[in-house]
């Protein structure tokens, strides 16, 4: 798949056969914050959206055109059905996320299927001649003046899955587990910030607010209102997967 334009489409916010879109495994969210970085948006995406189901890709891409989109592609339909219901108007960074199924098949599903036909072929078959010879001018300056990866970073770097992490983390268990409001999150990678957690873990009821330190990476404190909400929010919590490797390991704060 090339980085000139997500295989996946979107309009507007909605829900799926609502709008003539049959249910299907790829979900396409739009009234993204645009000032999150790309690799942080996808991260965080992928970190929200995983609760529900195995994700093959996250994809989201720097161009204006497609700012404030991203689509999620999962393994099956019922895990994007769910997202989709769930996480309606969810405020993700500060915006109501909208979420609808996505128009067309992203390039992994169709690639997996047997009917993927690649970009050039898909979108230009009725293209002028005159229209199709300045288009690959433009196109050749482009690649000298970037170099062929014009996208670094959505294509180029590896999945957040693949990112190893440097070490083998400890899990270390209080001594004294005392049931309370604070909840302390460990093995978490090391790419996680705050605000990922804190979308995590405001969805139950509660919830103050996500404490890292910073000199510590791989550990987090999450406060709750009460120790009844705090239990609530690790039993759900407990063992969920940010990436493949970082299983979160979750118990009461030591007070």
């Amino acid at each position: 798949m090339s980085g000139e334009a997500p295989a996946v489409g979107g309009g507007g916010g909605g829900g799926g056969e609502a709008n003539g879109i049959p249910p299907n495994v790829t979900i396409y969210i739009n009234n993204l914050n645009e000032k999150i970085k790309l690799e942080e948006l996808k991260k965080s995406l992928n970190a929200v959206f995983s609760q529900f189901g195995k994700i093959l890709d996250v994809l989201a891409f720097k161009t204006l055109k497609h700012k404030g989109q991203a689509w999620v592609v999962f393994e099956d339909v019922a895990s994007a059905t769910e997202a989709l219901k769930r996480m309606q108007d969810f405020p993700f960074y500060d915006k109501p996320m909208r979420i609808q199924y996505a128009k067309t098949k992203s390039d992994v599903i169709a690639k997996a299927d047997g009917t993927f036909v690649p970009r050039e072929k898909r979108k230009r078959v009725d293209e002028k001649p005159e229209k199709k010879q300045k288009r690959e001018q433009h196109h050749e300056a482009t690649q000298m003046g970037m170099g062929v990866n014009a996208y670094p970073g959505v294509y180029g770097a590896p999945q957040l899955t693949q990112l190893p992490i440097a070490g083998g983390q400890r899990v270390m268990m209080p001594e004294i587990i005392v049931p309370n409001n604070i909840l302390f999150v460990q093995n978490l990678p090391h790419e996680t910030t705050p605000m990922m957690l804190q979308m995590l873990f405001c969805q139950y009821p509660g919830f103050k607010e996500v404490r890292m330190v910073e000199a510590k990476p791989g550990i987090a404190f999450v406060e709750y209102g009460d120790e009844q909400q705090a239990a609530a929010a690790m039993t759900q919590l407990q063992g969920f997967k940010i990436t493949k490797e970082n299983q979160m390991v979750i118990t009461y704060a030591k007070k």
